[in-house]
């Protein structure tokens, strides 16, 4: 038995070009909205007045001559802070964001605690990269803030 051929329709090239699109809209709404679910928010509530404010914050913290290196093995996170000599630094107050870059939702607020070398926390953390921000004080009061970069590998 022959079959006859298909013949393609009007009908049936609306149907291809109508999902083609469908696809292409559907991914980019699921697109748009993990970007904006994901987003972690504004670094400053005003961006003009942190401007006017930036040199004499970047002035003060370089002043210190503090150093800032992140490790983590075993499950701790080591967060090592070093004058211009390489001697630790015992600082006023410390907090600390742990996360990833791209989301908020692996984010973390450790208890560091100073051993005499540096600021331990205790803190599973996976594979990749990650970011510490951290806002130091120094014991005279001076503000100092940093995001360090950590990558775990195997």
């Amino acid at each position: 038995m022959i079959q006859e051929p298909r013949v393609i329709t009007g009908r049936h090239v609306l149907i291809g070009f109508v999902s083609a699109f469908a696809v292409i809209i559907s991914v980019n709404l699921f697109l748009a909205y993990s970007a904006v679910r994901t987003f972690p928010g504004l670094e400053v509530e005003n961006s003009y007045v942190a401007s006017q404010e930036f040199n004499v914050r970047k002035a003060e913290q370089e002043a210190l001559g503090w150093t800032v290196q992140a490790d983590h093995a075993n499950g701790k996170l080591i967060l090592a802070i070093t004058d211009t000599e390489g001697k630790p630094v015992q600082v006023g107050a410390l907090e600390a964001i742990v996360g990833r870059a791209t989301h908020v939702f692996d984010d973390v607020t450790p208890e560091f605690v100073f051993n005499g070398q540096a600021y331990i926390a205790y803190l599973d953390l996976g594979l990749g990269n990650w970011n510490i921000r951290m806002e130091a004080t120094a014991l005279d009061g001076t503000k100092f803030t940093q995001r360090v970069i950590l990558h775990i590998k195997r």
